[in-house]
């Protein structure tokens, strides 16, 4: 093949990848538009929260489908590569081989050591459910948080940052935290696997204090999320996929490849795969209060993380043949201490007067109905939060033992504490379930 075909077959290829990229963006905008419309309608006809509802469903349905096939491929060429007959009947060119067996047929899978000698036309990449997944979680992040950064995002009790600056400290740590992690990827430590690893947690502990320190728990966990997402899909785009073009032009070209391009892109990969369980833990954490809600949130942020590590390391041994004993027990030991010290105090009430119904009711009507509700009230909750509401007595009755949880226990809800809930309220509401939460 001569050097201009070559050439011509790269100018297509970058020209074909060009008008994909500006289809995505042009449907992402009439998608805005179309969806700003919607919005729009949905408040003139008086649906707003109903729409919103389908909105948010829409959304989190397409980020985690992304996300299983982003993440199902990162366990599956991490697997390749750690099950690899290395040893046996191996032709020169080729690093390893395998069969597997799957649904109903077998699969033999070879890898070459650096490239085959010729580039076959059909080559499956692997890149647009990362950037998919990223991008459909910053929407997410943009609906849910940004929108209502009044909401979500702060907590009067932790600090007094305005809703704007909790925004601004939101994108700056993606931003600020990627830069610092590839940074430190351009450096020798990157070679140094253990010291890079204790370097890097060292780091998102950081993070994760400052944040419990500015922000809401709940936005805080969420942001160490979104910046180990964001660091994983800048590992695909700015190196892992310029390091496989690259590998492809040069074996087309017939030039040498450079095989420290492929180790690179390898170690961002192994980083990969190393974060996902970190950041599924983060991202569900969301939804349990006893995580984001405790006083060292942090620490529990950084032991989770340390659990979620260690999970994956003894499966990427397991892999290989190897067994590292220990790994399990240390999760298993670090999640039941997370249990028992997260477990709430026993609450001190002001006295044990029996406290009757109709003191409580004043005190959720004028506290939580606003946005639990079948029509909620809030400026920006337009949908009861869970599905949870207190409209009759026995909703309020049913959903006793969270809010003590929530309103009295942890004192994350009122979400930010919005509605002015007072101690002498909390220490109503804890009396009365403490008393058997009776409606007579």
């Amino acid at each position: 093949m001569s050097k201009n075909s070559i050439d011509t077959d790269d100018l297509k290829e970058s020209i074909k990848e060009i008008a994909l990229y500006r289809s995505v963006i042009v449907m992402l905008a009439l998608l805005c538009i179309a969806g700003y419309a919607i919005y729009y309608l949905a408040v003139w006809a008086g649906i707003e929260a109903h729409v919103l509802d389908w909105l948010h469903l829409v959304i989190r349905w397409a980020h985690v489908v992304f996300g299983i096939a982003w993440i199902g491929a990162s366990f599956y060429f991490i697997f390749l590569e750690n099950s690899l007959n290395r040893t046996e009947n191996l032709r020169d060119e080729l690093a390893g081989n395998l069969w597997a067996i799957h649904g109903g047929g077998f699969y033999y899978i070879e890898k070459y050591k650096i490239a085959p000698g010729e580039i076959p036309k059909t080559l499956h990449w692997f890149k647009y459910e990362a950037y998919f997944t990223w991008l459909s979680g910053f929407i997410l992040l943009l609906l849910v948080y940004y929108f209502n950064a009044k909401a979500y995002m702060l907590d009067p009790a932790v600090s007094n940052i305005s809703a704007g600056t909790s925004v601004a400290i939101g994108i700056g740590t993606l931003i600020i935290g990627w830069f610092i992690y590839d940074f430190l990827c351009r450096t020798s430590l990157l070679q140094k696997k253990k010291t890079f690893a204790i370097v890097g947690f060292a780091i998102i502990t950081l993070i994760g204090y400052i944040l419990t320190h500015l922000l809401s728990g709940r936005a805080a966990f969420m942001h160490v999320g979104a910046l180990i997402g964001t660091i994983m899909v800048g590992n695909v785009f700015f190196t892992i996929i310029p390091a496989q073009k690259a590998m492809v032009r040069a074996a087309k070209k017939g030039l040498a490849l450079n095989p420290e391009l492929g180790k690179y892109a390898g170690l961002r990969s192994l980083h990969n795969n190393y974060m996902t369980l970190p950041v599924i833990y983060v991202m569900i954490s969301n939804h349990f209060p006893a995580t984001f809600g405790s006083s060292f949130n942090w620490i529990v942020l950084a032991v989770l993380t340390l659990a979620s590590v260690a999970v994956r390391h003894f499966i990427n041994l397991h892999e290989q043949g190897r067994h590292a004993k220990l790994m399990l027990p240390f999760a298993a030991i670090a999640l039941i201490s997370l249990v028992i010290v997260t477990s709430p105090n026993k609450v001190k009430f002001s006295s044990d007067e029996p406290v009757s119904f109709s003191e409580i009711q004043p005190i959720i009507q004028k506290r939580c109905v606003s946005c639990h509700s079948s029509k909620p009230t809030d400026d920006t909750e337009k949908v009861s939060p869970n599905g949870i509401m207190f409209d009759s007595a026995e909703e309020i009755h049913k959903m006793a033992d969270r809010i003590m949880v929530r309103a009295v226990q942890t004192k994350t809800m009122p979400q930010a504490n919005k509605t002015g809930m007072t101690e002498e309220e909390r220490d109503l509401l804890g009396r009365w379930i403490q008393q058997g939460a009776k409606l007579n």
